[in-house]
């Protein structure tokens, strides 16, 4: 219950967190049933949380990551790319913007800013639509 009182956690994060604590005879898998059942485990709120906290600073990939390291199910992780992607653009520019701001001068520095953004998890098709609007100006931005 403590844990769960924190933040949320998805069933196989939780059971990792618990198998060290478990006594021989117990039956882990009965007590995450139960918790399950009074709706007091929920893979779709851990991943929904997860989502709404990480999607101002990290791309999809990233995302997408952490949530399969997390232990939650593939059928959530792909009910929750469409919504990323769709502003994952956004926000790697909102990330450039606040880390650099300025396009880059030579091939050192733009491989710089993309290892940082890749870093972040976004994809390579978005991070040159960053750098390309960037170094474009203004009227030809898209």
């Amino acid at each position: 219950m403590k844990y769960l009182a924190r933040r949320e956690h998805s069933r196989g994060e939780l059971w990792q967190k618990l198998l060290p604590h478990v006594q021989e005879g117990e039956n882990l898998d009965a007590v995450l049933d139960e918790l399950e059942k009074r709706n007091w485990l929920s893979d779709a709120r851990a991943a929904t949380q997860l989502v709404d906290a990480k999607r101002s600073r990290f791309g999809s990939q990233r995302i997408a990551h952490e949530l399969r390291q997390r232990g939650v199910g593939e059928e959530l992780i792909a009910a929750a790319m469409p919504e990323l992607k769709s502003s994952e653009l956004q926000t790697a520019r909102e990330v450039w913007q606040r880390k650099f701001g300025k396009y880059p001068i030579d091939a050192k520095e733009k491989s710089r800013q993309m290892r940082f953004l890749q870093s972040r998890g976004f994809s390579t098709e978005v991070i040159l639509k960053v750098l390309r609007s960037a170094g474009a100006s203004p009227a030809d931005e898209d």
